[in-house]
């Protein structure tokens, strides 16, 4: 489901129900996608963790259990999925790097808070559209 978030910059935000990021994501219990989308720019937060291996959570990556990352938006099919090569950076805390019984909480609120900053950057025009790269230029052929 879509919802409006901003009626003078028209930023939709749309939460989706799969990974945005990290091939082994089929085996993270936590998952979260969300899509922002502002005129031509079009930017994907995903969040995923608790990547499960056997009965063990172990780290997604050095030292952190679960991470948010942000990337532009690129059309692929009927689906605007995360162009993982075109990665956007951000001030807000990107991971979590301790285990406990309300990780997915702090999960919540990072994804959150990542999703407010890059909502407040759009809005700003501070994220200008996806560059246009030469396999785009291909794929238009």
């Amino acid at each position: 489901m879509s919802t409006l978030v901003d009626e003078s910059h028209d930023i939709i935000r749309t939460e989706r129900g799969w990974p945005g990021h990290f091939i082994a994501a089929a085996y993270c219990l936590f998952r979260r996608n969300t899509l922002l989308e502002c005129d031509q720019t079009k930017v994907v937060v995903s969040t995923v963790g608790g990547y499960r291996r056997g009965v063990n959570i172990i780290e997604i990556g050095c030292d952190r259990y679960y991470e948010t990352l942000v990337f532009y938006g690129k059309l692929e099919g009927a689906y605007i999925d995360a162009d993982v090569s075109s990665q956007i950076y951000f001030d807000s805390p990107w991971s979590v790097v301790t285990m406990h019984s309300s990780v997915d909480n702090d999960a919540n609120e990072m994804h959150e808070n990542v999703v407010a900053e890059l909502t407040q950057k759009l809005k700003d025009g501070l994220i200008p559209p996806r560059p246009i790269k030469d396999e785009d230029e291909r794929e238009s052929e």
